[in-house]
């Protein structure tokens, strides 16, 4: 999933010193998605040189890889439905357990729900965890609707309620994998579904909010609602908290909030594999096995505000993030969570038609 801070999406090269580098290790990931703190400790510890790139969507990780010539080491797609289509087509390597030592520090729940995708967890390790919900600033949603639906998917899926924010600047996730499927949770139809007929009905629905949504953009929304130039987002859980973290810091104190819809929210899973044709591979394995230190998970999720999936970091969380429901949520609240399953090559051409289509509004 998204994830903004410091690092940017320009290249980001943690040099050790260069008389004593013994290699490098080439890491393609979400932005602002691991403490830029621990890159530099594995750089210097390790004499590996990192070359660190990001993308901001799961459409621009896979278009890459596909070409067979990304030349990256490591990789951090989203479990389902991208993690699952690369399997089937051969994209990554299995990974060679012995190499791991901190291996065993995975949740095992957490590893449970990834052999699902990954059977056996043949290729992957668990890295973030988080949900797809409504980010909005308090103060000016309450300025034009007191009794905001902020807890539901009609506070984005219904026009009447979400033309009253317009003003103030509405920006929604660029990816037709997390919000069609959202869409269709709020007609009461299985977000899952790709039935032609179901997919066009939350098409309509998006193509009736359209005039309302300021920008489809799957990164920029963080810095936006902190800096007050939108008041109202669709998006990633741990993205919404560091816009409200960062808001909270400004001088003008925007107080920004996230809710979990309580009709139902997608959860997803971000794990970490080495590529078929990597350059690199032993300081992949390094670089993965650095990712299970519990210290590196921990530190992380302070930065990102999601959730990880290593057991032994849990300890090493402040209260403020283990025990936030909004980023480990009750079990209550996960009973209502969902996933999508990969469709079939012509399902996702249709999808990617119709919203290419909504986003331009025509």
């Amino acid at each position: 999933m998204s994830r903004f801070f410091v690092l940017g999406s320009l290249l980001v090269a943690l040099v050790a010193g260069p008389a004593f580098a013994q290699g490098q290790v080439n890491v393609y990931n979400w932005s602002d998605y691991i403490d830029p703190a621990q890159l530099k400790n594995f750089a210097a510890s390790t004499k590996i040189k990192v070359n660190y790139t990001t993308y901001d969507s799961n459409e621009i990780l896979d278009a890459k890889l596909r070409t067979g010539q990304a030349g990256y080491d490591v990789v951090v797609p989203t479990a389902s439905p991208f993690l699952v289509r690369q399997l089937a087509a051969k994209l990554y390597q299995p990974l060679d357990k012995s190499k791991l030592k901190n291996y065993g520090n995975l949740d095992p729940k957490t590893m449970a729900l990834l052999a699902k995708y990954d059977p056996d967890n043949a290729h992957a390790i668990p890295w973030m965890w988080g949900t797809i919900g409504i980010g909005y600033n308090t103060v000016e949603i309450r300025k034009r609707m007191n009794n905001a639906p902020v807890d539901s998917l009609k506070m984005i899926f219904d026009p009447a309620t979400l033309s009253r924010f317009a003003d103030c600047g509405i920006m929604v996730l660029d990816s037709a994998t997390d919000v069609l499927p959202a869409a269709l949770k709020y007609l009461h139809l299985d977000p899952d579904s790709k039935k032609p007929e179901d997919l066009a009905k939350a098409a309509d629905i998006l193509m009736g909010i359209r005039p309302f949504i300021r920008k489809f953009h799957s990164s920029e929304y963080i810095n936006a609602l902190a800096g007050g130039d939108i008041c109202l987002a669709f998006g990633y859980s741990g993205d919404i908290l560091q816009a409200r973290d960062r808001a909270a810091q400004s001088a003008e104190k925007r107080d920004i909030a996230y809710t979990i819809p309580h009709e139902g929210a997608m959860v997803w899973m971000d794990v970490a594999a080495i590529p078929k044709g990597a350059p690199n591979v032993d300081n992949a394995y390094r670089f993965l096995d650095f990712m299970m230190d519990p210290k590196v998970a921990a530190a992380s999720s302070t930065l990102t505000n999601y959730a990880n999936g290593n057991a032994a970091a849990t300890a090493l969380l402040d209260k403020s993030i283990s025990g936030n429901k909004s980023i480990y949520p009750t079990d209550g609240a996960r009973a209502y969570f969902y996933t999508i399953t990969p469709g079939t090559a012509a399902e996702t051409r249709e999808r990617t038609r119709l919203w290419t289509t909504i986003k331009t509004g025509q």
